[in-house]
This record gives structure tokens, sequence and C-alpha cells, in this order.
């Protein structure tokens, strides 16, 4: 949210909250313009209006206190960002080649199967498997060196 908006919304609550509060103070404040009634719902209005100003210097000072703080931790983190990518890349990568490596030893056994055999479905989900994530772990490790150069 926006702290304009925030203020927004406490200025309207608190001028609401006024008017009712000088609705409940009495009705005789209506009929004599000059009695003391008049000039309580006055000062009840003020007080609102100062509270409503308040309450949106209160939420810019809470959002630029927020946005100085993500900037500093956002200074602070900077250097390892770059370093933190590289190191998801390869750990990525690793994990992508583990299926790669599952997968080899069978697709090995079923090699004779290539053309036409009984392993043969094995042996096409086997290839497919092993290219796939072969493609992916190496890819991830690339990605990470081609970053780490640059």
């Amino acid at each position: 949210m926006k702290p304009e908006y925030i203020g927004r919304v406490l200025g309207i609550g608190v001028r609401v909250a006024g008017r009712i509060a000088g609705q409940r103070v009495g009705p005789l404040a209506t009929t004599v313009p000059g009695s003391p009634q008049v000039n309580a719902n006055a000062q009840v209005r003020a007080a609102a209006d100062r509270a409503a100003q308040t309450a949106v210097q209160a939420s810019r000072i809470a959002a630029q206190t927020g946005q100085g703080a993500a900037r500093g931790l956002g200074g602070m983190l900077r250097p390892f960002r770059r370093v933190g990518g590289i190191l998801w890349l390869e750990i990525t990568g690793a994990f992508f080649l583990l299926p790669a490596v599952v997968f080899a030893p069978t697709m090995w056994r079923t090699r004779s199967s290539w053309a036409a055999g009984p392993d043969h479905r094995t042996f096409l989900a086997s290839v497919v498997v092993v290219t796939v994530f072969l493609y992916l772990g190496v890819s991830s490790f690339w990605r990470a060196r081609r970053k780490a150069k640059a």
C-alpha cells in the first residue's frame, strides 16, 4: 500500500470518528450558535484534522524509513547476489545430472534392443531421460561458467 493511501484512510476514519463524537456530545450545539457546545464541536473537528495530518506524516516517515532500510540491505547483499546465482546454477546442474547418471546404466544394458527387441521401449525411454537431463545439467554448468566470467 502507498503511504498516501494509508494516510487518507486513517484521516477519513479519524474525521468520521470526530463527527460521531461531536454528534454524541449533544444536540444543543446546533441550536445556539455561541454556545460552548459549538466551540467543543469545532475543537473536536480541529483535533480530528490534526490527527489525520499526523497519521499521514507518520505513514510517510515509515515509508521513507522502510525504503532506506531496503536500500541499505540491498547494498549490503549485492556482492552475494552474483555468487549466489552462480552457486544456484551449479547446484541445479548437479541435481539435473543425477537422473542422467541413474538412467545411463539402464540405457547401456538395453542397448542391444535399440531397433527392435524385448527392451526397445525401455531403451528409448532411457535415451530420452538421459539426453534431456544431460542437456539441462551441462547447460546449467555452462551458464554458471559464463556468468562467472562476466
